[in-house]
């Protein structure tokens, strides 16, 4: 009669999806038309110092999503575990770390900004002065920018995901309307458009700190002594360089193809390169968005060997991210010409460049956006050297090999194409890898994203609205499903007590669900529902009622933790 229905995993992917892609949507869109302004107020030709730049940027978002979206992910698992001093110990290093990382990266910029400016403009050396000035001013936001952004990541995973869209979203407001303060009315040139970037992060720093406030957060910091730091430091770097590595390979490839693009079309070509570029920011709305709000969730479900959950949340994050790729590789392959009106370009020599650039360069979106949520899962499945492995080919070894011998070959156009063909490369070696582990585990492991199957035999998953009636009747069918064993009743009486609990401490709760694992040693009961704080273990005087006191009888173990805004309680009675 009970059968688990996913409502409650949709309502929480929902509530997540919204703010994270909202966020996304503000970082990334504001970055969009941040370039916009820039163009429209000082000409399409000054995109080539900020693409020139770029490489500094992605180096930057390397290091806040190696340690902030590496430490979160982490952070969710150790509350999957029940282990608050664990998510609480990574969360300190991890923003202590990004604040001193991000503090120094500003001291080295500011200490050798000729010296970088030079070696970003290895084929475009009459670019240094400007260059220059825009670095100079971009570098001192980076501090701010790293604690701003691996905050948020926490905050998501700490069940709040509106304040980090707040945030980010203000922090860009703030930095197109000082673009237009410091170019338009100040004159500053470049140099202002990057201190306008660096305004918005000191803006976005300050609110983002609102969460210390907040009291339903659970997350604090704690004193670890020096070699614990570095050891969760340690852990923490290897579990988000995975899918941080695409950051560290977006530098090296920028740098690689500003290079050629130099060499092989000229200034028209990296000022083409620049808006292929920006147009990426409208796409990785979407994919940033999906990645971050399926990576806690699929991070904590795994954990729990809810391979079905699994399932569902990376079936609906897949949809997403092709249905927005394919349609906007349409678009800019039918009508470029958008983004020409848009970046005001109209040097004759430009015209045609960009638009022959753009309508190659959007064949690689649908395999981007693939392979950038593969990545992201796969660090979420805790399979980190996968990740490597697809963001190294992806990132840079297959489009930079790709880029050299096409360009040398025909040209321009190879550079181009080389961005599809790198994509489309990496899809076949993820495909051949699943087919590889899939024999290797004799069909354990299936599928594209090669996840596991929960054992229908021994695994019972349950959905109830929240009526006594509807938990009393599925602690029956729970009894019926376990006959012939010794502990069936008290399965069945647990789940009644802890049900009936949850439903009379609150006023009204949407979705619950149950799901019953048989072991050869003991019976797992996983109990997950969206009402209020309640942790079973710790006994409660304003309660009236003992349904908690006899739970407490019952099991031989309870677990609980406050995940993903969920109630999350594992009650373990051992097989007689």
């Amino acid at each position: 009669m009970y059968e688990r229905n996913y409502e409650l995993l949709r309502s929480k992917f929902a509530e997540f999806f919204l703010p994270t892609l909202f966020t996304s949507m503000a970082g990334n869109i504001c970055l969009f038309v941040d370039g916009l302004i820039v163009s429209f107020l000082i000409g399409a030709s000054n995109l080539a110092p900020i693409q020139i730049v770029a490489p500094v940027i992605t180096f930057v978002n390397l290091i806040y999503w190696m340690i902030g979206l590496g430490g979160s992910v982490l952070c969710s698992v150790a509350k999957a575990e029940f282990d608050d001093e664990k998510s609480n110990s990574y969360f300190s290093v991890s923003i202590i770390s990004l604040i001193s990382i991000g503090i120094l990266i500003t001291i080295f910029g500011l200490l050798f900004s000729g010296s970088i400016a030079q070696f970003l403009c290895a084929s475009q050396p009459e670019l240094v002065s400007d260059v220059s000035s825009y670095f100079s001013a971009l570098i001192i936001g980076m501090p701010f920018l790293c604690y701003m952004m691996s905050l948020s990541y926490f905050i998501r995973a700490d069940g709040i995901p509106s304040l980090p869209f707040r945030t980010i979203l203000i922090a860009n407001i703030v930095n197109i309307c000082c673009d237009v303060i410091y170019i338009r009315f100040l004159g500053m040139g470049l140099s202002g458009a990057a201190l306008a970037t660096s305004t918005g992060y000191l803006v976005g720093s300050i609110l983002i700190s609102y969460y210390f406030l907040k009291k339903e957060r659970t997350l604090e910091f704690i004193k670890l002594k020096v070699n614990s730091f570095f050891n969760f430091l340690k852990n923490i770097v290897t579990s988000g360089f995975s899918s941080a590595s695409t950051q560290l390979y977006l530098t090296l490839k920028l740098l690689v193809i500003n290079f050629l693009v130099g060499i092989y079309v000229g200034k028209s070509g990296v000022v083409a390169f620049g808006i292929c570029y920006n147009s990426l920011f409208i796409l990785y709305i979407f994919l940033i968005g999906t990645a971050q709000t399926m990576s806690p969730i699929v991070s904590v479900y795994f954990k729990e060997e809810d391979y079905s959950g699994v399932n569902y949340i990376i079936k609906r994050s897949l949809k997403i991210v092709v249905a927005s790729s394919l349609a906007l590789s349409v678009l800019f392959i039918v009508y470029p010409q958008a983004l020409l009106f848009l970046y005001s370009v109209k040097n004759p020599a430009d015209v045609p460049v960009v638009l022959n650039a753009l309508r190659i360069f959007a064949i690689s979106y649908v395999g981007t956006a693939i392979t950038f949520l593969y990545t992201f899962y796969a660090q979420a499945i805790q399979k980190n050297q996968l990740s490597t492995i697809i963001s190294l080919l992806e990132g840079f070894v297959l489009p930079i090999s790709a880029a050299f011998i096409l360009s040398h070959a025909i040209g321009g156009n190879g550079i181009w194409i080389s961005f599809a063909i790198a994509e489309l490369l990496t899809i076949l070696f993820i495909l051949a890898y699943s087919k590889h582990i899939n024999r290797k585990t004799d069909g354990e492991y299936s599928g594209f994203f090669i996840n596991k199957h929960n054992d229908d035999e021994n695994v019972f998953e349950h959905t109830i609205n929240g009526d006594v009636n509807a938990a009393v009747n599925l602690s029956r069918d729970v009894q019926e499903y376990l006959s012939g064993n010794k502990s069936a009743a008290l399965v069945s009486m647990a789940i009644e007590e802890m049900l009936v609990n949850i439903i009379n401490t609150n006023e009204t709760v949407d979705t619950i669900d149950v799901i019953v694992r048989k072991n050869v040693e003991n019976i797992l009961i996983s109990i997950k529902d969206t009402g209020i704080d309640f942790n079973p273990v710790i006994e409660n005087p304003n309660l009236e009622f003992d349904n908690i006191s006899v739970l407490n009888k019952i099991a031989d173990k309870i677990d609980y933790s406050r995940v993903l805004g969920l109630n999350s309680t594992v009650i373990t009675i051992k097989n007689n």
